[in-house]
């Protein structure tokens, strides 16, 4: 608990400026570290969660005619039999697709580790030595494996020069040592995210010093026009799902050993060959669904990679760069509006700022792969979690420190009232029409000579309750004590059209409470009380004035210096209360005596003097609305 104190009141004594300052410049150092140091495949802050979204949004199905999938469905196991099928059946479907359909080129989505049938076998193997056939391979990334994977003879590897983003593998599942010499040859493997989604294949791995492409670019580089060999990324290549499933034409491969199928409809495409059947177990999780086909994933990238080489692609745009200017914007706009927001409408700032991204990010996905969706929200959630209610603390700090300097000077009912007003700072200093009244107590030296220290402090106490009551009664602003008296004044902080008949009527309770407590001293066989007043009404600068290290609610004018001067003036009258000529222009309830003209200290010009005809004592000012003639 003392700790909690030593620190808040540490926090308290850094100035705010400081504080928003720190706050601003963490917030933009958790937006650039989540779009820079992220680690490429970490779905920090759902970052790859809310990529999938606008994949999912932005996917289309629009068929794309470059692509032919050769399916080995559950229907083509049921016409023609159970997986594995015999190699020589796999080279007449390759065979086929080549001659009868046309197809520009054939990648098998199939790897073949051991020997089968030696007829199929040779086929297979003289198909991809001098057709466009590529086989594939798969390698492994794990390095937690015991005894790393050693199965068949890899294949189709290119010199590393170490020029190439490449991922390096730790083993691999080969085509038979016997087709060691294929030069077209493109790996499956993959590695998931950490949630298990599959949205980046390693375009090429290194594995023993030499370099393996993707499958997709494998065969790319065998059949595609333009050659495919000048494809560069990043290592882990993301894909880019811009077409759904049904956007590739799929037939079954029963169907096209049977010839059931168009030949036009295949020809000059680029053929993937492989299996969606549930039974070979080849599915993976995707951004566009748990549970895709494998081969579905190859077609993905094999459209990527032709969107990229045939200039179909969007025009690459620096997604990390322009998620940091506008996290960068964000945090100085939103720095800057805190101060002078309400806690709602900045949280509503801050929702609107992060909209405007979610939109930017939605438009960026299929330009930029590799930037943050969520870098410029991570600034914003941290700005709503400290820098949102740090400032609401400043404004209950500052109001509460409002209300505790205004309950020193103004009356309860007045403060209430300031709190419903719409005023941003009502303390600030302006010009309003004030009453000023101010009040002594005649002969006070005199009377607190003869006493002891403890009884001229009670009268000096007793006194000033005397005045201090009245005026808060009438919804005074108490301005400042002057020792054996006070200054108060009425219209400040709120205007208020009978702030001189409020003046009076206080005045005539203060008469009347010194009244009632002389007679009780004299009765005690002590001298008698008077108090004299001053009241004077006109405009006046009113508000809260000092320096940083003391300030008051007070106001300025010269009908505050008149007041001060109307009350040295009744030492030489037999009236007590002496009014200035601005309340009695003013005021609507109460008559009046003219005392004649007066030059008063400081003033150029007599000042006529005036005192009240039977004062009114009135309990609840806001219900009296008599009206009086003023007397001349």
């Amino acid at each position: 608990m003392i700790l909690n104190d030593v620190l808040n009141t540490a926090i308290w004594r850094v100035p705010a400026t400081a504080i928003r300052k720190l706050i601003a410049v963490v917030a933009l150092a958790l937006a650039l570290g989540a779009q820079w140091l992220t680690p490429t495949g970490n779905s920090l802050f759902a970052d790859e969660w809310l990529r999938d979204v606008y994949v999912r949004w932005q996917a289309v199905s629009t068929p794309d005619s470059r692509i032919l999938v050769v399916d080995i469905d559950e229907a083509s196991m049921a016409e023609l039999g159970p997986w594995p099928w015999t190699r020589a059946r796999l080279a007449d479907l390759v065979e086929t697709l080549l001659t009868t359909y046309g197809a520009r080129g054939v990648a098998l989505d199939i790897v073949f580790p051991s020997t089968a049938d030696a007829e199929g076998d040779t086929r297979l193997a003289l198909l991809a030595r001098h057709g466009p056939v590529v086989f594939a391979q798969a390698l492994d990334y794990s390095a937690s494996r015991p005894v790393p994977l050693r199965q068949g003879q890899l294949a189709g590897g290119q010199p590393d020069t170490g020029h190439t983003p490449a991922i390096t593998a730790t083993g691999y599942i080969a085509n038979q040592p016997a087709w060691a010499d294929l030069t077209k040859v493109g790996n499956i493997g993959f590695i998931p995210d950490q949630d298990g989604a599959l949205r980046r294949v390693p375009l090429w791995s290194r594995f023993d010093g030499q370099l393996y492409p993707a499958l997709s670019l494998a065969l790319l580089q065998c059949c595609a026009t333009p050659a495919a060999g000048s494809l560069r990324g990043a290592a882990a290549y993301r894909v880019s799902y811009q077409r759904d499933w049904s956007a590739y034409t799929v037939v079954s491969a029963a169907d096209i050993l049977a010839g059931r199928i168009d030949p036009a409809s295949a020809s000059t495409r680029l053929v993937l060959v492989g299996s969606s059947s549930l039974g070979l177990g080849d599915r993976v999780a995707t951004p566009l669904a748990p549970n895709r086909p494998g081969l579905g994933v190859q077609a993905a990238m094999l459209s990527t990679l032709l969107d990229q080489q045939q200039g179909l692609a969007p025009a690459p745009w620096n997604g990390r760069l322009i998620g940091s200017l506008y996290a960068l914007i964000s945090v100085l706009g939103v720095s800057y509006a805190l101060p002078r927001l309400s806690a709602t409408l900045s949280v509503g700032l801050l929702a609107v700022l992060s909209g405007g991204w979610l939109v930017s990010a939605y438009i960026l996905v299929p330009h930029d792969g590799n930037f943050s969706t969520t870098a410029p929200l991570v600034a914003n959630a941290f700005l709503l979690a400290i820098a949102v209610p740090y400032q609401w603390q400043i404004t209950q700090r500052n109001s509460r420190h409002l209300l505790d300097t205004l309950r020193q000077y103004v009356a309860p009912a007045v403060v209430e009232q300031l709190l419903r007003s719409d005023l941003a700072d009502p303390l600030a200093p302006r010009q309003l029409d004030v009453t000023t009244l101010i009040a002594d107590m005649e002969g006070y030296t005199t009377q607190v000579e003869a006493l002891p220290v403890s009884e001229a402090a009670e009268l000096t106490r007793a006194f000033l309750e005397c005045l201090t009551g009245p005026v808060i009664a009438q919804g005074g602003t108490l301005d400042k004590y002057t020792g054996d008296g006070l200054v108060a004044f009425w219209g400040a902080p709120l205007p208020n059209p009978d702030h001189a008949d409020l003046a009076l009527e206080a005045a005539a309770a203060i008469v009347a409470r010194v009244q009632a407590l002389s007679a009780r001293r004299v009765a005690a066989g002590y001298a008698p009380l008077r108090v004299r007043i001053g009241i004077d009404s006109g405009p006046a600068f009113a508000g809260d004035f000092g320096t940083s290290f003391r300030s008051i609610y007070t106001a300025v004018g010269d009908s505050v210096n008149t007041a001060a001067r109307l009350e040295q003036a009744a030492r030489d009258l037999p009236h007590d209360i002496i009014i200035g000529a601005g309340t009695v222009s003013r005021s609507h309830r109460h008559e009046f005596l003219r005392l004649g003209e007066r030059l008063l200290r400081g003033k150029e010009k007599p000042t006529i003097l005036y005192t009240v005809v039977a004062p009114m004592i009135v309990s609840n000012p806001t219900s009296q609305r008599a009206t009086t003639e003023s007397s001349t």
